[in-house]
């Protein structure tokens, strides 16, 4: 569902300066819908004008996720409920925003500085809050509360002030190192009964996708190349013993400035799994991966403590998996193949 995640994070700031969509709602009515801790939400809160950020009105527009463009349809009554249920008094949503979010910073009746995330319900980020609260505030922020309903997550979360972007705020070199950082500290086992999936199951699933589009490749890639890469994709999360909670999404983007730490991760979407995999996404994040991967890869090794052999092998995986939608990624994977 997160596309960019299985590629590349683009964009930026500059998406703000696109069109938003504003939904024209007057009063929307929805049935009440049973959330966390067994209240009702009523949708009777009445909309005369909302606005999508950037990147949600971009996706929601562009067809490609027929359940998420109706579902940011019911945002204008969605959002007025949870904010009535939380009793919450809201800003305006974050810009340019996620795919598949609505996110603004909010204020409780208590006068609490806190963050509202209505989310689009998909498989990727199931376990959102479960993440946090595991983590309970320690490198990532806190969660206070949540709904799931219909095809919406909704969570009131701690609001991490400044809030400014590390892919903003630092240089590369640096980012490198708090995401290091980071990563140590969520690095835990789990605990018995834990709700989980497995690291295992996510690259079957995008393998599975990978599998699909390898028929439209360019027909100058090497198959056997990439045949022998998402046979490594599906089978390095399957030869560990060594399994702990993964962020999975952590890159310099999800990464935010705060008072009480001076970094803090945001929107996780956890597994449970082979802890090398975890570096991959801050490395597709670089413009180093495209001149230097090796380089980049033993880097990250070194900073986290990984094997620099198991970690090439996971990037060329990767790089692998994600070259029908970045095709950037063959010419990396052909380099890391060689190296």
């Amino acid at each position: 569902m997160d596309r960019d995640r299985r590629v590349r994070r683009r964009g930026g700031a500059a998406v703000a300066d696109r069109g938003l969509a504003v939904l024209q709602a007057g009063r929307v009515g929805a049935p009440e819908t049973r959330v966390r801790g067994g209240g009702r939400v009523g949708f009777n809160t009445g909309v005369t004008a909302f606005r999508l950020p950037a990147k949600l009105s971009e996706f929601a527009a562009g067809g490609q996720e027929p359940r998420l463009t109706a579902w940011a349809a019911t945002l204008p009554s969605v959002v007025p409920a949870l904010v009535a249920r939380w009793g919450l008094t809201v800003g305006t949503a974050y810009e340019p925003g996620g795919q598949c979010s609505w996110v603004a910073p909010a204020t409780t009746a208590a006068g609490d500085a806190v963050v509202l995330k209505v989310g689009f319900r998909h498989s990727e980020a199931e376990h959102e809050a479960d993440g946090l609260r595991f983590w309970a505030g320690d490198g990532a922020v806190r969660v206070f509360d949540d709904a799931t309903f219909d095809d919406t997550s909704a969570l009131l979360l701690e609001r991490a002030e400044p809030g400014t972007l590390l892919a903003r705020a630092l240089p590369p070199l640096e980012q490198d190192v708090v995401l290091a950082g980071l990563l140590r500290r969520l690095w835990r086992r789990p605990p018995d009964g834990h709700p989980f999936r497995t690291l295992a199951s996510m690259c079957d699933a995008w393998a599975a996708e990978f599998d699909a589009k390898l028929s439209s490749a360019p027909a100058g890639w090497d198959r056997g190349l990439l045949r022998e890469g998402i046979a490594l994709y599906r089978e390095l999360p399957r030869t560990t013993a060594d399994e702990v909670v993964l962020c999975t999404d952590l890159h310099p983007e999800n990464v935010v400035a705060a008072r009480r730490e001076p970094w803090l991760v945001i929107d996780p979407k956890p597994y449970v799994g082979d802890r090398t995999y975890d570096a991959t996404q801050h490395m597709l994040n670089m413009d180093r991966l495209l001149t230097d991967p090796a380089g980049l890869s033993d880097r990250m090794a070194s900073l986290l403590d990984l094997e620099p052999a198991r970690l090439r092998q996971w990037m060329f995986a990767r790089c692998v998996q994600g070259c029908p939608d970045w095709t950037e990624l063959y010419d990396v994977a052909v380099t890391l193949a060689r190296s």
